[in-house]
């Protein structure tokens, strides 16, 4: 099973649109916080219609809003602050801060965790556990990036998309 990571699009609409569609085969979507706007979600929610997961970042600031827009597309779920889960017998963790992930993975339980946050792209192994920061999808700091995991393999990439575009 693929599941495509992405975070941090902090409402930029068009490369959410490019990230979504370079994640269209995946069977599975997290998402890491800082969507941003209940319709950055509804976009999120009509583009990929398999399980999406996701957790809230610090400027997800219409919690109620967004929580309907994912909780009510019928296949997202909301983890809150912290979400974890069981795929093709991985155990998958996902927050949006690097100091939780880190102290997640450092207890072993998990075969990866995933977290957003600072916009920094960074595959790294903390012992049995990969972490992944897929980057970000607004482009802040010059590139759109996301990640995708293959559960049966148990290989994380990270994946480069060039420059934002508005």
């Amino acid at each position: 099973m693929k599941i495509g990571v992405l975070s941090d699009s902090h409402d930029n609409i068009w490369s959410l649109e490019r990230v979504l569609a370079r994640l269209a085969d995946c069977d599975a979507l997290l998402c890491l916080g800082d969507i941003c706007s209940p319709f950055t979600a509804a976009m999120i929610c009509d583009a990929f219609r398999g399980p999406i997961h996701t957790v809230w970042g610090n400027n997800d600031g219409d919690r109620r809003h967004l929580g309907m827009r994912f909780e009510g597309s019928g296949h997202a779920t909301l983890h809150g602050e912290f979400g974890e889960f069981c795929c093709n017998g991985r155990r998958i963790a996902l927050t949006h801060y690097p100091h939780l992930a880190k102290a997640v993975a450092s207890g072993g339980c998990y075969d990866l965790v995933c977290h957003g946050h600072n916009h920094r792209r960074e595959l790294s192994q903390v012992g049995p556990t990969t972490v992944l920061n897929p980057g970000e999808v607004m482009g802040r700091f010059g590139l759109v990036s996301c990640g995708m995991y293959d559960s049966a393999k148990g290989i994380a990439e990270i994946i480069e998309l060039g420059p934002p575009r508005s």
